[in-house]
């Protein structure tokens, strides 16, 4: 820890440059823009809790899902990377008993009484619940856990799939973890610790693969076959070495609403899997399901059948993808990124809400973007699905006709070009 004036001066004087190139881009503009954002984050703790404390910082990255969607929750396996942006916190131990949190761009604070560590319905959605949930954790793991005031900026887009719920569910355990547990917990523990407080406190049903590469950084491969210890292996990938862009697109359409319908993605695969007597569809052999599939349809709905079939053919193709990044086969690598947006759109079913079939921001987006693209890159929904942010893999002599045509239909600031973040969740200091 340090005064949080001395942070100020070291932030402005370029001690943690290195540290702002490896997180987010060797560029001086880019470089000086963070230097100005924690220096900013800083004086925000200061008006929210007082000058000159002893201070902390915090970084947990966004991350994009590359293939493997919606199979995470099911036992499932899935290729994903953390991005380079993120949620930063300033931080100061206390010895109040409460937690303090506040966020940049929200008015209220979040207080968590950490003498009151059990679910709250009342509570169920807000954030005060994810930070009650992690500590709730800490101490159900034998870890320690304690007060202390934060003030959190984050430019990872809400509601938009690039999982700005998990990256501050990371932040909270990483905030616990180095200061009270002397960084005890490992990068997926902190995760398994995030999903637990967003399953049980917050009550949205999600699989782990978020937190796990926000938390552990890279580009991971993650198999959930043991939901209890899942296999995770960190895959060298270098899109730019191969002339192509990361492109996220804002297609403003906010997804954080839509709970209900990822639940029913969860529930329905499950379905499938209950008539072979498993719980996961994960645990069920494909060659079963599909000698069995007209039976199955007695039992269960045919969206449950396509989207179960989803499962099964984007698993295959998540291994067919790391295989392809693992020896350099970029075309290939491509042809499998298209095919797995197809089969969300189509077979999984969440390019869109059935509930407001109107509003289809992801399928303008990605209509837009094969268009542009012309058979070259690829393009499919982020995270979720059914609302927010799509992604596309851009060869670099279509980046600016891309962002342009992006820019045309979703506003001139929607489009962000990301790069893989080597680390997950650090202390800065």
């Amino acid at each position: 820890m340090t005064k949080a004036r001395l942070a100020v001066h070291d932030i402005q004087k370029g001690v943690y440059d290195e540290i702002f190139k490896a997180l987010y881009w060797p560029d001086e503009k880019i470089v000086s823009r963070q230097r100005e954002r924690y220096a900013d984050a800083v004086d925000s703790f200061e008006q929210c809790y007082g000058a000159d404390r002893d201070i902390s910082i915090y970084s947990v990255p966004g991350r994009v899902e590359l293939c493997g969607n919606h199979t995470d929750h099911n036992k499932g396996v899935v290729l994903a990377s953390a991005v380079n942006i993120d949620i930063i916190a300033v931080v100061s131990k206390s010895d109040s008993g409460v937690i303090r949190l506040q966020s940049h761009g929200f008015l209220d604070e979040d207080v968590v009484d950490l003498k009151e560590l059990s679910p709250d319905v009342r509570e169920f959605g807000r954030s005060s619940a994810i930070i009650r949930g992690v500590a709730a954790a800490f101490r159900d793991r034998g870890g320690k856990y304690g007060a202390f005031d934060a003030c959190t900026t984050s430019d990872v887009l809400r509601g938009g799939g690039l999982s700005s719920s998990a990256a501050f569910e990371v932040c909270v355990g990483s905030i616990l973890n180095g200061e009270y547990n002397k960084e005890r917990f490992d990068a997926v523990t902190l995760a398994m610790i995030g999903q637990y407080a967003e399953n049980e406190f917050f009550d949205k049903p999600s699989g782990l693969m978020d937190q796990i590469a926000c938390s552990v950084g890279g580009t991971v491969f993650i198999d959930f076959g043991n939901s209890e210890s899942p296999y995770v292996e960190k895959i060298p990938f270098d899109l730019a070495s191969h002339g192509i862009y990361l492109v996220v697109t804002d297609t403003r359409s906010d997804h954080s609403d839509l709970t209900g319908e990822y639940r029913l993605i969860l529930q329905e695969m499950r379905s499938v899997a209950a008539y072979f007597g498993w719980e996961y569809l994960g645990e069920v052999e494909y060659e079963d399901f599909i000698s069995r599939l007209a039976d199955v349809r007695r039992h269960v709905s045919d969206r449950a059948i396509v989207r179960a079939i989803h499962f099964f053919e984007e698993c295959r193709r998540v291994n067919e993808a790391v295989s392809a990044a693992k020896n350099g086969d970029m075309p290939r690598w491509l042809s499998i990124i298209r095919e797995s947006g197809h089969s969300s759109s189509e077979f999984n079913q969440n390019a869109y809400s059935i509930k407001a079939p109107e509003r289809q921001g992801i399928s303008v987006g990605l209509a837009v973007s094969e268009a542009v693209l012309g058979g070259r890159g690829a393009c499919r929904l982020q995270g979720g699905g059914f609302a927010g942010a799509i992604q596309a893999f851009v060869p670099g002599d279509l980046l600016d006709k891309y962002c342009a045509a992006m820019g045309k239909v979703f506003g001139d600031e929607a489009s962000r070009v990301l790069n893989v973040r080597p680390q997950g969740g650090i202390r800065i200091l």
